[in-house]
């Protein structure tokens, strides 16, 4: 799964939208978004728990758990960033690791 990392910090889509001069033909939406891996997104989470001095895995567990986003700090947009990820993609990643690195190898 990938997110847009800059959307998520500054809360802001770029989107690119065309006049619509036919109103027989349907008109595309489409947005301009760079995209990044969930794994980046609980990366920058990680860093910004870190760095306000809370304990990352706790809060990133408690988030999980209960889905209540005060769990975590608003600090860098972190906040805001993991609230546009499904809490089932944070899980998923998360056991994907679990499975490559622990189990397989």
């Amino acid at each position: 799964m990938y997110y847009d990392i800059d959307a998520c910090k500054f809360g802001n889509l770029k989107k690119e939208v065309a006049k619509m001069n036919d109103l027989n033909k349907t008109q595309y939406f489409t947005t301009l978004q760079k995209r990044i891996p969930v794994s980046q997104v609980l990366e920058m989470v990680y860093q910004a728990l870190n760095e306000k001095g809370y304990d990352p895995l706790n809060q990133i567990v408690g988030y999980i758990m209960s889905g209540d986003p005060t769990y975590i700090t608003s600090h860098n947009g972190a906040r805001s960033t993991i609230m546009k990820v499904e809490r089932d993609e944070i899980m998923e990643e998360l056991m994907k690791f679990y499975i490559e690195h622990k189990l397989k190898g």
